[in-house]
């Protein structure tokens, strides 16, 4: 898995790695799905830190180039935070959606080896529901409810987001078959895009604007 992205181009998908500008995309809505940028490691609703802040600006000043219309975001202050750094740049209002909050958020009232033996079963199991939080298949159906109702025409939209239920809303659109099982174990690197047509997979945490 190079720069740990995995490409999903069998079915008529198409590799976006020439630019931005290298693609029409005709009548159709995409989606530019941020993870968000390094986080602060503490418990509750932490904020970046700043190398995540720098990754979120490396974001912004890729998705400059691609004519975005609306960023949309979690209401999680991390996922808020790279938002706003996006839309400072591009010129363009944050609107939060609840939809996009994280599967599981640690919030210190749970001893962390339990909440991580929890993120744990709910990724084997897409079904388990965890004590504070949603099932996969839950957060996966909530991200795709978002997309359906934002994807009204030819737009173009930044999410951002978090790992866990952007791996999820993967597994519901293209299944466990088509990912690679590293993105199920190590996650989405911070400030990955993942790039969407409606609600088919064009490319998957690429961190190529990083570099």
């Amino acid at each position: 898995m190079p720069s740990r992205t995995s490409r999903l181009l069998s079915g008529g998908k198409l590799d976006i790695d020439s630019g931005i500008g290298a693609v029409f995309w005709g009548a159709v809505t995409i989606f530019y799905v941020v993870q968000h940028g390094e986080k602060e490691r503490l418990p509750g609703d932490p904020g970046l830190t700043d190398l995540g802040r720098w990754q979120a600006d490396r974001t912004a000043m890729w998705l400059r180039q691609a004519e975005v219309m609306s960023v949309f975001s979690s209401p999680m202050r991390r996922a808020r935070e790279t938002a706003d750094l996006i839309a400072s740049v591009i010129n363009t209002p944050v609107r939060e959606d609840t939809r996009l909050r994280e599967r599981m958020n640690w919030d210190g009232s749970q001893p962390f080896d339990e909440f991580l033996t929890e993120w744990a079963a709910s990724v084997r199991d897409r079904d388990f529901v965890p004590q504070a939080g949603d099932s996969s298949r839950q957060a996966g159906e909530r991200f795709r409810s978002f997309l359906r109702d934002v994807a009204t025409g030819p737009e173009v939209i930044v999410v951002c987001t978090h790992g866990g239920v952007t791996v999820d809303l993967l597994r519901t659109l293209v299944g466990d078959q088509e990912l690679d099982p590293r993105l199920l174990a190590e996650g989405i690197p911070s400030c990955a895009i993942t790039t969407l047509q409606d609600q088919t997979v064009l490319d998957i945490a690429s961190v190529n604007h990083l570099e």
